[in-house]
Protein backbone atom coordinates (compact mmCIF):
# COMPACT_ATOMS: atom_id res chain seq x y z
CA UNK A 1 0.00 0.00 0.00
CA UNK A 2 1.63 3.24 -1.19
CA UNK A 3 -0.31 5.86 0.70
CA UNK A 4 1.45 9.19 1.24
CA UNK A 5 2.98 9.42 4.68
CA UNK A 6 4.57 12.88 4.65
CA UNK A 7 2.83 16.20 4.18
CA UNK A 8 4.73 19.40 3.41
CA UNK A 9 3.09 22.42 4.99
CA UNK A 10 4.29 25.97 4.40
CA UNK A 11 4.23 28.92 6.75
CA UNK A 12 4.73 32.43 5.42
CA UNK A 13 7.54 34.21 7.27
CA UNK A 14 5.81 37.55 6.62
CA UNK A 15 2.83 36.28 8.64
CA UNK A 16 4.86 34.56 11.35
CA UNK A 17 2.76 32.42 13.71
CA UNK A 18 -0.43 33.08 11.71
CA UNK A 19 -1.81 29.61 10.97
CA UNK A 20 -4.46 31.15 8.70
CA UNK A 21 -1.63 31.90 6.25
CA UNK A 22 -0.37 28.28 6.32
CA UNK A 23 -0.90 26.18 3.22
CA UNK A 24 -0.30 22.61 2.08
CA UNK A 25 2.27 22.09 -0.66
CA UNK A 26 1.77 18.37 -1.14
CA UNK A 27 1.97 14.84 0.20
CA UNK A 28 4.85 12.46 -0.40
CA UNK A 29 5.48 8.75 -0.01
CA UNK A 30 8.91 9.19 1.60
CA UNK A 31 10.67 11.55 3.96
CA UNK A 32 13.40 12.12 1.34
CA UNK A 33 10.83 13.29 -1.21
CA UNK A 34 9.24 15.62 1.34
CA UNK A 35 12.62 17.10 2.31
CA UNK A 36 13.49 17.59 -1.37
CA UNK A 37 10.21 19.51 -1.79
CA UNK A 38 11.05 21.68 1.23
CA UNK A 39 14.50 22.42 -0.16
CA UNK A 40 12.97 23.36 -3.51
CA UNK A 41 10.59 25.83 -1.84
CA UNK A 42 13.41 27.45 0.15
CA UNK A 43 15.61 27.73 -2.94
CA UNK A 44 12.72 29.23 -4.89
CA UNK A 45 12.23 31.90 -2.20
CA UNK A 46 15.94 32.71 -2.12
CA UNK A 47 16.07 33.02 -5.91
CA UNK A 48 13.15 35.47 -5.82
CA UNK A 49 14.90 37.68 -3.27
CA UNK A 50 18.43 37.55 -4.65
CA UNK A 51 19.84 40.72 -6.20
CA UNK A 52 23.37 40.98 -7.65
CA UNK A 53 25.85 42.21 -5.04
CA UNK A 54 23.78 41.05 -2.09
CA UNK A 55 25.58 39.54 0.87
CA UNK A 56 24.48 36.21 2.28
CA UNK A 57 23.29 38.03 5.40
CA UNK A 58 21.12 40.39 3.36
CA UNK A 59 19.66 37.52 1.35
CA UNK A 60 18.94 35.49 4.47
CA UNK A 61 17.30 38.50 6.14
CA UNK A 62 14.93 38.84 3.17
CA UNK A 63 14.12 35.15 3.36
CA UNK A 64 13.56 35.24 7.13
CA UNK A 65 11.20 38.20 6.73
CA UNK A 66 9.25 37.22 3.63
CA UNK A 67 10.10 33.69 2.43
CA UNK A 68 8.27 30.40 2.52
CA UNK A 69 9.03 28.32 5.62
CA UNK A 70 8.20 24.70 4.74
CA UNK A 71 8.10 21.83 7.22
CA UNK A 72 7.16 18.16 7.14
CA UNK A 73 4.41 16.44 9.08
CA UNK A 74 4.59 12.64 9.22
CA UNK A 75 1.32 10.74 9.23
CA UNK A 76 0.61 8.34 12.05
CA UNK A 77 3.16 5.56 11.89
CA UNK A 78 5.64 7.62 9.88
CA UNK A 79 8.99 8.63 11.31
CA UNK A 80 9.28 12.26 12.30
CA UNK A 81 11.32 14.38 9.90
CA UNK A 82 14.00 16.79 11.04
CA UNK A 83 14.26 19.68 8.57
CA UNK A 84 14.95 23.31 9.37
CA UNK A 85 14.05 25.65 6.52
CA UNK A 86 15.94 28.48 8.22
CA UNK A 87 19.13 26.45 8.59
CA UNK A 88 18.89 25.33 4.97
CA UNK A 89 18.19 28.90 3.81
CA UNK A 90 21.25 30.15 5.67
CA UNK A 91 23.46 27.49 4.03
CA UNK A 92 22.01 28.15 0.57
CA UNK A 93 22.27 31.95 0.92
CA UNK A 94 25.98 31.56 1.70
CA UNK A 95 26.49 29.26 -1.28
CA UNK A 96 24.46 31.42 -3.68
CA UNK A 97 26.24 34.65 -2.78
CA UNK A 98 29.68 33.01 -2.77
CA UNK A 99 29.00 31.48 -6.20
CA UNK A 100 27.71 34.82 -7.56
CA UNK A 101 30.72 36.76 -6.24
CA UNK A 102 33.07 34.12 -7.65
CA UNK A 103 31.37 34.36 -11.05
CA UNK A 104 31.69 38.14 -11.00
CA UNK A 105 35.46 38.16 -10.44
Amino acid sequence: MATPQYTVMVDDNFHYMDEDERWQYGTFASADEAIAACRHLVEQSLAEFYKPGMTAGQLYAQYASFGDDPFVIASEGGESVKFSARDYASERAEAMCKQASGAAS
